[in-house]
């Protein structure tokens, strides 16, 4: 039976494929999100060193937007990551949603991200 966490399983495995095939030394943008929050970390080429990282749990979060599981604290994160990446010189980065649909609250995050200097 194909529940929802096996489907997004899948599409995790056959996103993180791609990305392997296209990353040619950049980092990549990671997003995951829950019902409550929602997190943003940007790794290595290896996957094993998490560089930058915002969510919804940051004190600076937390003060700014009431819910962490909305598009506004979406929209908070993405402009979180972006600026500090920007400050530490990394602007060409990889999408990896994590096998999430585009859609809703990681298409939120992703736009503010691209408005507010990362490209990808």
């Amino acid at each position: 039976m194909n529940t929802s966490k096996e489907l997004r399983r899948r599409r995790k495995i056959r996103q993180r494929f791609k990305i392997s095939k296209t990353i040619n030394g950049r980092y990549r943008l990671v997003v995951n999100r829950t019902n409550n929050h929602i997190y943003a970390q940007i790794l290595d080429e290896s996957g094993k060193n998490t560089i930058i990282s915002a969510s919804t749990l940051s004190v600076d979060a937390r003060e700014a937007v009431k819910n962490g599981g909305n598009k506004a604290a979406a929209e908070y994160v993405g402009k979180a990551i972006a600026s500090k990446a920007v400050a530490m010189k990394i602007t060409n980065v990889v999408f990896d949603r994590s096998g999430f649909l585009y859609h809703g609250r990681v298409r939120i995050l992703a736009e503010s991200a691209r408005t507010n200097g990362l490209n990808f």
